[in-house]
């Protein structure tokens, strides 16, 4: 299976439809959303074209397509508008042999690391930076991967997501 991996729109109708354009274009069977939908939290400025009725409409018809997990701007408000769970800290998702271990990263990230299996790959967003880096967790190694963020990117980081599709990751500018 293909899977898209993306965080952070935080109700930015400007980035998710070019992240949804994205989406098509590559292929891939389902969308990884590590939090941070519709709200832009308080210490954000406002993203570009910040209209969360209108992601909420470009998403819920995608329903079957999202596996989401919950960030720290979701709130059980966002759960009643929107068609799909995101209210889940986490989701484990097994293909091609590797465990993904996604999350948000405002409860776990990869200085507090959940007890994992050695190989899980450990994705979150939160941080708006890119990552990629391997962390020790007893004599485990753990993979852990940030793919940026959708609408608001820090650190001279792109508006970006990743593609999985079983070997390895691939960076998708948007």
């Amino acid at each position: 299976m293909k899977y898209m991996i993306a965080s952070d729109i935080h109700g930015s109708a400007y980035w998710c439809e070019k992240l949804l354009a994205a989406f098509e274009k590559s292929g891939a069977d389902k969308l990884i959303l590590l939090g941070d939908i519709l709200y832009h939290g308080p210490r954000n400025d406002l993203p570009q074209g910040y209209e969360p009725k209108k992601v909420i409409a470009m998403l819920n018809p995608l329903a079957d397509k999202l596996i989401c997990v919950r960030g720290n701007c979701e709130a059980e408000v966002d759960q009643m508008v929107l068609n799909f769970p995101v209210m889940s800290e986490s989701a484990v998702i097994c293909d091609h042999g590797k465990t993904l271990f996604a999350t948000h990263g405002h409860i776990y990230d990869p200085d507090k690391l959940p007890p994992l299996a050695d190989g899980t790959i450990f994705l979150y967003g939160h941080t708006h930076i890119p990552d990629d880096q391997t962390k020790q967790q007893s004599e485990k190694s753990i993979r852990c991967i940030n793919p940026g963020s959708v609408s608001i990117p820090k650190n001279g980081s792109a508006h970006r997501c990743l593609i999985w599709a079983g070997g390895d990751f691939e960076e998708a500018v948007l």
